[in-house]
């Protein structure tokens, strides 16, 4: 993202056409600043369906996981990022939990999420893609951009410029 896409800038311009993500998601990738158009996924604690999403061509795209905010174990860690910032996904939104704090920043991929957990996920082949996803206050359809930084995530549904 550039300086004239911050999210504070994109939200001042576009007052009333965006929805913003409710505070609290953290920054753990190694950009800080990311935005795309959404690829969703909906699953919950098990991350078969993220491994294979981030084993295509990201495209810069942003894949957005509903994990229902389970705080039980994470549903991404370091061998995932590697494989998101070697295919080309430009970040990763994560309503759920990350391990590997460190090799997560090590990667060229962003990655919000809520927490940090150490317990890997269960491998069920369990999730779906391209669905619509509601979760902390805002409705992500497949395709929605998604415009990220230090100061949170704000969803249009278009490519949008100040």
């Amino acid at each position: 993202m550039t300086q004239d896409t911050l999210t504070t800038d994109l939200s001042d311009a576009h007052e009333g056409a965006l929805q913003y993500l409710a505070p609290g998601y953290q920054d753990f990738g190694g950009h800080g600043r990311f935005h795309g158009p959404a690829k969703t996924l909906l699953t919950f604690e098990d991350n078969t369906k993220v491994r294979a999403a981030v084993e295509t061509p990201g495209e810069g795209r942003v894949l957005v996981v509903d994990g229902a905010g389970s705080m039980n174990c994470a549903l991404f860690g370091g061998n995932l990022a590697k494989l998101a910032a070697d295919n080309g996904w430009a970040g990763i939104v994560i309503h759920g939990c990350v391990r590997d704090q460190a090799e997560l920043k090590a990667e060229a991929v962003g990655i919000k999420a809520l927490a940090s957990h150490p317990k890997k996920s269960e491998k069920r082949d369990l999730g779906t893609y391209d669905e619509v996803l509601e979760f902390s206050g805002v409705t992500i359809r497949p395709g929605d951009y998604i415009y990220a930084d230090e100061d949170g995530v704000v969803i249009a549904r278009e490519a949008l410029s100040v």
